[in-house]
């Protein structure tokens, strides 16, 4: 039978698409589902690569079945433990007891604390090999990536990288499994905000694994993530969106963040953005904190090189919303951008100087000194806002380089 989730000869994709959970960990919104990846190598011996969500194992099983018949599966690679991934290993067990569950020391670990002892184990270490007959299967640990048992799989004959939540993203897959049946512009985003929020505080560990798929000089010519497209077309696109996140590299741009009761802030944040158009920035996003959810924000931080964030104040302090997009800065360990501070104070202030301490904390370039309006803003705030909207535009300009940063989609 001729598959039409076929990676390659006899390697299978059986993963399973999700539209119904709102918040993927219970945190970040889902708007476009999301899809868990699992693959299936039939050789003299059979090899399942991850399994997916508790919630969908009927599916997932009915897919493995439909390819194997009444074989069994002899060995279950398991690059990565989080439940999303490992929720249907019991039922795979149950279905094929004589599976070895193949993994590091630190992924059977898991799986004592998750779901009891599922032994016989296969345990393999760094650089170790494991031959399905015709497929040889590769791995490579990568810890930190973004869990303590994370691992890459590669198998050699037909040069996959089974790459675990590394190279994956949101986005549920709407009938395109690969890179060349979707609208990678439509799933960029998506990744972007994936890599940023889920991976992004690892990029020293992204680019260690990285470096090490480039010192073992393998070709790679799929890479199958856990999450999002496989990439068969061009896997270093993927590859390369991922070396320059994991370097905090960015593009031309400037985000703006504000948290306002009454609009006072915002009519700040709008004059600065007008300003920066003026100026010939074209990338301008700007968001209030408490209409867009953090994920969204984040992802756009990550893209761009300037932020610009304002904060009425709130009871002696920084407005609730903006307080958690700070804090969520501080956890991604974002470095390298260029900061305007701006808001507005009443019968107390809090916002701007709460700001103020985040700016020494981050350690970003303050590209000009901070202003905050009493009550609402006047002439000479303005005056003030216009002053770091020109010195944020200026420093874009001298930074901008003739040739475009994204060449991939």
């Amino acid at each position: 039978m001729i598959h039409s989730d076929q990676i390659c000869k006899n390697v299978y994709f059986v993963g399973v698409n999700d539209r119904e959970t709102r918040l993927f960990e219970n945190l970040w919104p889902l708007d476009k589902g999301v899809s868990y990846n699992s693959y299936l190598i039939v050789d003299e011996k059979v090899a399942l690569f991850d399994t997916v969500k508790n919630t969908k194992m009927d599916s997932f099983l009915n897919k493995i079945e439909g390819i194997l018949g009444d074989r069994n599966v002899d060995y279950l690679i398991i690059n990565h433990m989080e439940p999303d991934h490992s929720g249907a290993i019991k039922d795979i067990r149950q279905r094929y007891p004589d599976v070895e569950i193949v993994g590091n020391a630190k992924t059977f670990q898991f799986i004592q604390n998750f779901y009891g002892d599922l032994s016989p184990y296969y345990e393999v270490k760094d650089g170790d090999s494991l031959s399905l007959g015709k497929h040889t299967l590769n791995f490579y640990m990568t810890p930190m990536v973004h869990w303590p048992e994370t691992m890459m799989t590669y198998e050699s004959r037909q040069g996959i990288l089974f790459s675990g939540d590394a190279f994956g993203g949101f986005g549920s897959l709407d009938g395109g499994i690969f890179d060349d049946e979707v609208n990678l512009e439509f799933y960029m985003d998506e990744i972007r905000r994936y890599y940023s929020n889920i991976v992004g505080k690892f990029g020293p560990m992204v680019q260690r694994a990285i470096k090490k798929l480039k010192d073992a000089e393998i070709p790679l010519h799929v890479i199958a993530s856990t999450h999002g497209p496989v990439w068969r077309k061009n896997p270093a696109c993927i590859l390369d969106h991922y070396d320059r996140w994991s370097r905090a590299e960015t593009e031309e741009g400037v985000v703006i963040v504000y948290g306002s009761m009454y609009g006072n802030t915002q009519k700040m944040a709008d004059l600065m953005a007008r300003r920066l158009s003026e100026r010939g920035i074209k990338n301008i996003r700007i968001y209030d904190a408490s209409k867009t959810h953090v994920s969204y924000i984040i992802s756009d931080i990550w893209r761009f090189r300037g932020v610009l964030l304002g904060s009425c104040a709130y009871n002696t302090g920084l407005f609730p919303a903006m307080q958690t997009v700070t804090h969520k800065i501080e956890n991604s360990q974002l470095k390298d951008r260029l900061l305007g501070i701006f808001g507005t104070a009443s019968w107390s202030g809090g916002g701007v100087s709460s700001l103020e301490s985040f700016a020494k904390t981050i350690k970003w370039n303050l590209v000009e000194s901070p202003v905050e309006a009493l009550s609402s803003p006047k002439e000479e705030d303005f005056i003030k806002c216009i002053a770091i909207a020109n010195s944020m535009a200026d420093l874009l300009l001298a930074e901008r380089k003739s040739d475009s940063c994204n060449t991939c989609i």
